[in-house]
């Protein structure tokens, strides 16, 4: 896909990828076999009719082939920029065994241009039963549009001054532009759904309050939020982050826009980022765009092992980020002031997979100091208890996620779980998934209750 000047990219919180034209979306189009047995639409999680609106596109029926898929996709200009299509219908494709299977990503995203249906309201059954969807995230928002188009009175509930989620404090807007996920929201507004912003769960209103206003069900989809960390020596030193609290200044704050926005933030000139999801890439892009002279990217295993998406390495690596493999940190240096001086890494080899299916790295007697000023710790998340610690008889893993049947019911009855806070971190996608299978169950419960 084509891309804006690595020179802007730089400078510029700009989105990176212009998205296809009509013309290389009609040729890309073309190239679908339209097959019999379509597996691109088992390979994917929401289960989108992938061949039909690819049909449409070919046919220049965009808006049909928007309706298409926003049959099983609310978010469909979200999940054209962010998704990991390479590991799923991409990789099902039948064009996968050449090396250059559809791109059904930049496909989905070029018919979501076309959005005009989000002016289109359904029908909608008795409102009498009222929902509550509790998180804002891709999970709340998919579980809430579908409760709505069945005909429930959905109330969905954001503990911050956004809807959105991770959609809008997660993802920097040189990936996912924040205009497309407030007229994704809109759309999930304009069908019915009540969203309240500003509202704490288990602060504000309690379940039980709930309760007592008249809600018949809830879904928790608040996502795993509370930042992990190392555990090392120096990680209370000035100059260290957590990637949750460097994206959430900078995406939802605009901290990159101070001081025409409140919210400061301060970079180093030499950053090193720890973890290779993208969580990770997008913390050492955003502090190039703020003005770092160099940044690595510190990575216990190798590049085949990193979880973040292939596109996003290969923009990384366009744009300057120093990949340093094979290194998991030890200590965090300070300068004697109090703040970052450098980082002292043990060098790992690979050794025998591990439970996740990738090679298992193993320490080796061996060091190697970086010198840093700002470190960020991009590891993963977990489970925020805020919600979870006043539902009583809730019942958490040993990790502190929701445990859920095959239906996402948690153990109290009424309350069901899905998205990351049932699975820990995942993708936006499969946070959909678990949304819409949410809603089918909570409607199947309302319905039979």
């Amino acid at each position: 896909m084509r891309k804006i000047s690595l020179e802007q990219r730089k400078k510029s919180f700009n989105e990176v990828s212009l998205g296809f034209t009509e013309e290389e979306a009609l040729q890309e189009a073309r190239r679908c076999l339209q097959c019999k047995n379509p597996l691109c639409i088992q390979g994917c999680p929401v289960r989108i009719n992938i061949r039909e609106f690819i049909r449409l596109i070919k046919d220049k029926e965009y808006k049909q082939a928007l309706s298409i898929i926003k049959q099983k996709n609310n978010l469909p200009a979200v999940c054209g920029r962010v998704c990991p299509q390479e590991s799923q219908c991409q990789k099902a494709c039948v064009l996968a065994g050449t090396g250059n299977p559809i791109k059904i990503g930049y496909l989905e995203r070029f018919a979501a241009r076309f959005d005009d249906l989000k002016a289109e309201k359904p029908v909608l059954k008795s409102k009498a039963v009222k929902v509550a969807v509790i998180g804002s995230g891709p999970a709340g928002l998919t579980c809430a549009g579908d409760l709505a188009k069945k005909g429930f009175s959905v109330t969905l509930f954001e503990a911050l001054h956004k809807s959105g989620g991770v959609l809008v404090y997660g993802i920097p807007e040189f990936r996912l532009p924040k205009k497309i996920i407030a007229g994704e929201i809109d759309y999930i507004k304009n069908l019915g759904v009540d969203v309240r912003t500003n509202v704490i769960i288990g602060r504000t209103f309690t379940l039980e309050d709930l309760r007592r206003q008249g809600y018949k069900a809830f879904f928790l989809s608040v996502g795993a939020g509370a930042p992990l960390f190392l555990g090392i020596e120096g990680e209370n030193l000035n100059g260290v982050y957590s990637a949750n609290e460097f994206l959430t200044r900078i995406n939802l704050m605009k901290a990159y826009k101070f001081p025409e926005f409140d919210t400061p933030i301060k970079t180093g000139k030499k950053v090193g980022v720890l973890g290779g999801g993208n969580v990770a890439l997008d913390s050492a892009r955003s502090a190039l765009r703020l003005g770092a002279e160099e940044v690595y990217i510190i990575y216990r295993r190798t590049e085949k092992e990193m979880p973040a998406r292939q596109e996003e390495i290969e923009n990384a690596k366009e744009e300057g980020i120093i990949f340093k493999f094979l290194l998991s940190p030890e200590k965090i240096v300070d300068d004697g002031q109090g703040r970052v001086k450098s980082l002292i890494c043990i060098k790992n080899v690979l050794g025998r997979p591990d439970a996740s299916g990738r090679k298992r790295p193993v320490p080796t007697s061996q060091r190697e100091e970086i010198d840093l000023d700002m470190v960020i710790i991009a590891i993963g998340t977990r489970a925020n208890p805020l919600i979870l610690d006043t539902i009583p008889g809730l019942k958490l893993s040993s990790k502190g996620y929701v445990k859920v049947d095959e239906n996402l019911m948690s153990s109290v009855e009424g309350v069901f779980a899905g998205g990351d806070i049932v699975t820990g971190s995942a993708t936006v996608i499969s946070a959909m998934a678990a949304g819409k299978k949410a809603a089918r169950s909570i409607a199947d419960f309302l319905t039979k209750g």
